[in-house]
């Protein structure tokens, strides 16, 4: 049995805590100037900072891009990339 794969690539990239984008974005949880919270591919992405605003959003393509001063960046949930193929777990 195969293993399903993610359909959108997760990655992000930020410039100088000023600007950034994401990918492999499903939703938007909420997002105000000092909290950014996005679903992902690879769990809850919460962006911490100050003046965050979302200059572009593509639910469709899995892509924000994020302008602001980022303090932190922080992942919570589970990550389904280190679940592991079916192999792996069922010879543990």
């Amino acid at each position: 049995m195969e293993e399903k794969k993610s359909g959108t690539p997760h990655s992000i990239s930020w410039r100088d805590r000023a600007e950034g984008s994401v990918t492999g974005v499903t939703d938007v949880l909420s997002f105000d100037e000092n909290t950014v919270i996005l679903q992902t591919e690879q769990g809850m992405l919460t962006v911490k900072g100050k003046d965050l605003h979302i200059g572009r959003l593509e639910l469709s393509q899995g892509e924000v891009k994020l302008r602001g001063s980022v303090d932190s960046i922080a992942y919570s949930g589970s990550n389904p990339a280190q679940k592991g193929s079916l192999i792996r777990r069922m010879l543990r």
